[in-house]
């Protein structure tokens, strides 16, 4: 599928999927925010900051501060309770998040139940 033809498909599915939920009113939403992200295409943090600034731009919006100590560089607009969001994930917080899950698969939990936690 090309680029063009997935992104007519991915509009497409969103109103159809807006005119399902509002001609089912019993259907369940959720309480919460709804959030569309974007991620760039992995390379130097340099090129997808240049990305994200890119899509601030075409938003009109600025890029949040709140989350860049955390290595995540990300833009985004709100359309009542549903987010648009552009999110490139730095190499910095690539590494942690890798050094943290190293030791992932060195973890074996007892398998055994407690009889107090079985009900």
């Amino acid at each position: 599928m090309s680029t063009t033809d997935h992104r007519t498909a991915t509009v497409a599915g969103l109103r159809a999927l807006a005119d399902f939920l509002e001609g089912n009113p019993a259907l369940p939403i959720p309480r919460s925010s709804i959030s569309v992200t974007y991620f760039p295409d992995r390379a130097d943090d340099a090129i997808m900051r240049a990305e994200i600034d890119r899509i601030a731009g075409l938003l009109g919006a600025e890029i949040d501060p709140g989350r860049l100590p955390y290595s995540h560089y990300r833009t985004g607009l709100d359309f009542g309770p549903v987010r648009y969001e552009a999110l490139a994930i730095l190499a910095d917080a690539r590494a942690r998040h890798e050094a943290v899950t190293s030791y992932e698969d060195c973890i074996v939990p007892e398998t055994t139940v407690n009889p107090a936690h079985a009900a």
